[in-house]
């Protein structure tokens, strides 16, 4: 028998329980032994509910136990968790957890100290909830050279963004409604700036070129300046918008950045929506694979923290694949020096002089037009050439201080297949 504690009883650690409990026979079968919660550690009283023969506040009760071997995190954040996750590997204990912000910031270590205690530290429940990614770039594309990764990787987001697109809400409507239907928190922040996006795709980067890439680094925008004029004009375009998470290897850096972005329909990830999430990974030797499924709740994400305690019962003895090198440079290619295209929607007080000035300042771009073949009077809205970021923003820049423009109202990138 396995002993398992699991710290942190909320939406995910009594998934876990359940999810252990409920297919405990299949389970068992499939790790070779049986797999038994012990303890549930939190610091809310669980004694009264269906926890309370597990349930206990005192975390020393798990590290004073040498019949417990693997240790669950699900507390969250890097505060407690951290310091609980040290002190179960340097007890020499297994640690799976879902904790992506951890992972983010601590992976190098915390994949070094399992290597050293020859103990196992997992997470495929911290990038796509209940979709399998980490576990196939690990093994089932361990013969690739991987080139890049795209990916709607935040369901709250893309839940926002299919309801703007196909039920016509505003923004603050849309947050509102995934509140109401436990799609989004009560603070959405995280979700919303593109944050919870940011540190899944450093974590895939970092496995997928077997190297630290730190998520401070990446440049990261989220979807609350997108509006229904936006969604329109995408549409015009036969694109849609969604926030992507993008990383490409570029030498020895990486290409890294998540953004809103528009897409054409024709893309593998444009038919993406509600709260699925999905991965497109571009190997060498396989081409494009795509991961396709829920990215959040409860029991997808439990699923993905038990199929990590089962791979590590299968492979008793089998410890830390690898770790994560750290460079003595920043390897994230800076914003600016990327190349994009950007779409640009401007409200205007004189539409033919506004028109003639951007054709003089950005040089041959493609207005777009609404309704029949016209924009509103009022506003023009434009794609540009491809450039790096830094000229296209300081034409932007520019455009703010002309006479005929009243404001620059919406600057979205160009996400090509």
């Amino acid at each position: 028998m396995v002993n398992v504690a699991v710290l942190g009883g909320g939406v995910v650690g009594s998934g876990v329980v359940d999810v252990i409990r409920k297919n405990c026979f299949s389970i068992s079968q499939r790790a070779g032994e049986e797999i038994y919660v012990k303890k549930l550690v939190d610091i809310r009283d669980f004694s009264d509910s269906a926890y309370g023969d597990i349930y206990t506040d005192n975390p020393d009760e798990v590290f004073n136990d040498s019949s417990i071997g693997v240790v669950v995190e699900t507390i969250g954040g890097i505060g407690v968790a951290y310091e609980f996750t040290k002190r179960a590997l340097q007890t020499g204990r297994h640690v799976v957890t879902s904790n992506k912000e951890l992972v983010a910031t601590h992976g190098p270590e915390l994949l070094k100290m399992a290597r050293d205690n020859r103990v196992n530290y997992l997470f495929e429940a911290s990038v796509g909830g209940g979709i399998p990614i980490i576990r196939p770039l690990n093994q089932c594309l361990a013969a690739n050279e991987i080139h890049g990764i795209t990916g709607i990787l935040n369901g709250t987001t893309n839940y926002i963004l299919t309801q703007m697109k196909n039920r016509g809400k505003d923004f603050d409507t849309a947050l509102k409604e995934a509140q109401r239907n436990g799609y989004a928190e009560a603070d959405p922040t995280a979700d919303i700036e593109g944050h919870d996006a940011c540190r899944k795709i450093a974590i895939l980067s970092s496995i997928a070129y077997n190297e630290f890439v730190d998520y401070r680094n990446i440049h990261t925008e989220g979807i609350t300046k997108l509006t229904l004029p936006d969604m329109r004009y995408a549409d015009a375009l036969g694109c849609v918008i969604k926030l992507v998470a993008i990383s490409k290897k570029a030498g020895d850096m990486v290409y890294a950045r998540v953004s809103p972005a528009i897409i054409s329909k024709t893309h593998p990830l444009a038919n993406v929506e509600d709260v699925f999430n999905a991965i497109v990974v571009k190997g060498d030797a396989i081409g494009e694979a795509m991961f396709y499924g829920r990215g959040a709740g409860k029991l997808p994400t439990a699923s993905a923290v038990v199929a990590d305690i089962i791979d590590i019962v299968k492979h008793t003895g089998i410890s830390a694949r690898n770790v994560w090198p750290r460079r003595d440079y920043n390897n994230v290619i800076p914003v600016e020096d990327m190349e994009t295209r950007f779409f640009i929607r401007v409200l205007v007080r004189n539409c033919d002089e506004a028109r003639r000035y951007i054709i003089k300042n950005f040089g041959e771009v493609s207005f777009i037009s609404l309704d029949g073949g016209r924009a509103p009077d009022n506003e023009l809205a434009f794609s540009t050439r491809k450039d790096k970021e830094k000229n296209l923003r300081a034409k932007i820049d520019s455009l703010k201080g002309i006479g005929s423009i009243k404001q620059v109202a919406g600057v979205i990138r160009y996400e090509e297949e």
